[in-house]
């Protein structure tokens, strides 16, 4: 009776950013759980956005605070069709183009009925913040604290190395 309570309870308990693996772009799986002590930067992405030029930002940012800071990157073709491309492209992209050495997820939704797990598990934490919709285009940055925890979210327009965004890292 009690493993059943015990079982019963850790199912019902809350997921968490660590709780999450995904397929990399390249092959492979990111486990958000060797994250834990870093900061998280999660981005969804597109090749043929306005915003695409936010990946050079992106690398730059990556590379200098690697130490503390983790970037991953979410392609989704959610918002006027900007990501197209298979994994297979959007990866040979962002090497050719930006030479991103972040990790990359596999394509993905972050909206819609067919969003994934960690958009939503993303959303309900920006609702706790008081942030309603937050995902409105490419390049929305979520921000996670060492510990996991949500921040904030910024949206596309806000740079990656923007005195808004950089004021949590330094």
């Amino acid at each position: 009776m009690i493993r059943l309570l015990l079982l019963s309870l850790m199912l019902t308990a809350a997921m968490g950013i660590y709780d999450f693996k995904v397929p990399g772009l390249s092959g492979g799986t990111i486990d958000f759980s060797q994250y834990k002590g870093k900061k998280i930067l999660i981005v969804n992405t597109a090749s043929k956005c306005g915003y695409t030029k936010q990946y050079a930002e992106l690398e730059s940012l990556y590379e200098a605070h690697k130490d503390k800071l983790v970037i991953v990157g979410f392609p989704a073709n959610n918002f006027g069709g900007q990501e197209p491309g298979s994994n297979e492209e959007i990866q040979e992209f962002c090497q050719k183009n930006y030479g991103v050495s972040f990790p990359m997820a596999e394509k993905i939704s972050v909206k819609g009925e067919d969003i994934h797990p960690l958009y939503k598990y993303l959303l309900e934490e920006a609702k706790k913040l008081g942030i309603e919709d937050p995902v409105k285009w490419n390049f929305t940055k979520f921000l996670v604290d060492e510990n996991g925890k949500l921040i904030t979210v910024f949206p596309s327009k806000v740079k990656p190395t923007d005195p808004e965004l950089m004021k949590y890292l330094n």
